[in-house]
């Protein structure tokens, strides 16, 4: 019989008691008495965030079909849980055993976006794990952060044992069993460290050091021992329809941002848009078999209950096997009464037949990310989408009886200028009179409603755009003027509304995004200051960061507005994500030269990624 860790009394005081309890439908329980290794999954943000994360739920069912290892999983306590456990001394729990996490083993920490760091810290101050890795004993977990953020650890480097880099289902079990042989010998915690260091994909922060020019440019960053490597190379799943997948997802007891079986069909893009840094890390393309993914839907749909199923990708359009796929779901969810969600799709004539044949009587908004309002700034940054085909798209979704469209752009983008951000408004419009051109009035279900909304670019390392300036604050927030004012003068202005991003937390994501590890230092202080929950509007302290950013000497504009050389050495460079620093500085030239790039399904860029022989490097590459 388990015992909870929060009283009843605590558990109704507090928001949203089922964040905490654990067992819910296929999660995990094993007997700690046949278990080598206890390894705590853990997603630093709250409880329903969390569980909509795939990449949790494929870890979880990897490590927990090992006989000798039982993964166990925690969030992100919200702050009244928080003030509770603080006030009472009670450690941070696993939710299905919900034995604190300072008795594991292991503490993976997933790290999906930058605006999370303060909660990793939450994370340890409540585990009663030390924040720095440099005071942890055998007493404590070691430490292992992955996801999307891990290729520039270096902000947070100071805070974890290790960072695994690239895609965990293929060297977890080598680093598992290292573990298990250095505390059958009774090694050291460092020996151990170092031998971790020499497995693939494997970076140790403490085993490597830093040096700076006066200027604050990185002058050198190089291993202390002889036996550690100088680049540490991403890991890589190369046949995805042999390998780890969960057939029984865990079904969380209350609703969820993606409260649906997720049915992952490709990893990686053919596009090459210069501004998303997923679209380099995941390279190359790689599709699961479409037998595959019939099976696992089933499955999935079967052991959990759900009615609805999405398909996951970067751009799902662009799977080879998505008729046939989308076909055999359409038979089967009819039978199941199951909804099926298609994210991701460009908007043709063959995406709105099957939108068609998916979705209820009430047709929910279509959704264009033009990102760019002028097609010289869509070349600039190839995203590979012309107005025509926009308009053509939108034309086609009216006369099937759309007659609402979510429109995605970005301000702030190199080399944007007034023309650009005029354009936006413009396109909008045009949409608009698509609308009234296409639809006769007779036939016409109320007024088109268009949302055009505006984040501010961010650069992120390993993607062509690691080189741009990004905007100040004002510069930002001038730019959404700028881009408000344009709407209103439109002919349709009232069938458009426009949304945009806080510019602050822009900002911030940008220090911390391209950040060395000077950024430890006042991401600690921030953290003791109060600040948790960054990523929320409501908690996110601005002010607090700027402050604590002063007291530490940091000025934030080197890492933001500050123009980089191109033999600039950047704090993620010691890592190899699959394509070349050569490729990206040629897409940073043809970027500014407004040059577009053809697609990977089009001609090979000789990017570097087909070295890991696999994808689309082998089955329809065309040599440049």
């Amino acid at each position: 019989m388990r015992n909870l860790a929060l009283s009843d009394e605590i558990l109704l005081s507090v928001e949203k008691p089922a964040r905490y309890i654990g067992n819910e439908v296929n999660s995990v329980m094993k007997d700690k008495g046949g278990i080598a290794v206890r390894f705590a999954m853990c997603f630093p943000d709250v409880y329903e965030i969390g569980m909509s994360h795939l990449g949790i739920q494929i870890l979880y069912d990897m490590f927990n079909r090992f006989g000798d290892t039982w993964c166990e999983r925690v969030y992100s306590p919200w702050p009244d849980l928080d003030a509770v456990m603080r006030d009472k001394e009670i450690p941070l729990f696993a939710l299905e055993s919900q034995d604190p996490i300072k008795d594991f083993d292991f503490l993976g920490i997933t790290i999906q976006y930058e605006m999370c760091y303060t909660n990793i810290l939450q994370i340890l101050d409540l585990s009663q794990i030390p924040l720095l890795a440099a005071e942890r004993t055998w007493e404590h977990p070691i430490v292992i952060g992955g996801g999307p953020c891990s290729y520039n650890p270096e902000p947070i480097a100071d805070f974890f044992d290790i960072f695994y880099i690239g895609e965990g289902e293929t060297q977890y079990r080598p680093l598992l069993d290292l573990y298990k042989k250095c505390r059958a010998d009774n090694a050291s915690r460092e020996d151990f460290l170092a031998e971790a260091a020499k497995l693939l994909g494997i970076y140790v922060p403490r085993f490597y050091e830093v040096r700076y020019h006066e200027d604050g440019t990185i002058q050198s960053f190089a291993p202390t021992r002889p036996d550690i490597p100088e680049k540490v190379t991403k890991e890589i799943v190369t046949d995805l329809s042999d390998t780890y997948y969960p057939e029984k997802p865990v079904v969380p007891f209350i609703k969820c941002t993606q409260d649906r079986v997720v049915l992952e069909i490709q990893r990686g893009c053919i596009r090459g848009c210069r501004f998303c840094q997923a679209g380099q890390l995941y390279r190359p393309v790689r599709e699961r078999s479409v037998e595959m993914l019939k099976e696992y839907a089933v499955k999935m749909l079967d052991n959990t209950g759900y009615d609805e199923i999405s398909l996951s990708s970067l751009s799902s359009s662009d799977y080879s096997g998505l008729e046939e796929l989308v076909t055999f779901l359409i038979d089967k969810c009819r039978e199941k009464k199951v909804n099926i969600s298609l994210p991701s799709l460009r908007i043709d004539a063959f995406s709105l037949d099957v939108m068609e044949k998916v979705q209820d009587v009430r047709k929910s908004s279509l959704t264009f990310a033009p990102e760019a309002g002028s097609q010289r700034l869509r070349n600039v940054i190839n995203k590979g989408l012309t107005e025509e085909v926009i308009l053509k798209g939108a034309t086609l979704a009216f006369e099937g009886g759309w007659n609402r469209v979510k429109l995605y752009f970005m301000l702030g983008l190199p080399t944007e200028t007034e023309e650009d951000i005029q354009g936006i408004a413009e396109l909008s419009n045009k949409i608009a009179v698509a609308f009234y051109e296409t639809v006769p009035k007779e036939k016409r279900n109320g007024k088109v409603q268009i949302v055009a909304s505006t984040s501010f670019f961010i650069p992120k390392p390993f993607t062509p755009f690691q080189w741009a300036p990004q905007c100040t604050k004002e510069q930002f927030l001038e730019r959404a003027y700028m881009t408000r004012k344009a709407i209103s003068q439109q002919l349709n202005q009232k069938s458009i509304k426009y949304n945009w991003h806080e510019a602050d937390a822009s900002v911030m994501e940008g220090i911390l995004a391209r950040g060395d590890r000077r950024l430890c230092q006042p991401i600690l202080k921030a953290y003791q200051k109060g600040c948790i929950f960054d990523a929320w509007g409501e908690y996110y302290r601005h002010d607090i960061w700027m402050e604590t950013f002063a007291e530490c000497g940091i000025d934030p504009g080197f890492y933001t507005t500050r123009e980089r050389s191109l033999d600039e050495i950047f704090p993620w460079d010691f890592i190899d994500c699959g394509v070349s620093k050569e490729f990206l500085k040629r897409e940073w030239q043809r970027a500014l030269d407004e040059q577009v790039t053809p697609n990977c399904q089009q001609q090979c860029s000789a990017c570097g990624a087909a070295r890991f022989n696999c994808g689309i490097c082998v089955t329809d590459r065309s040599d440049p």
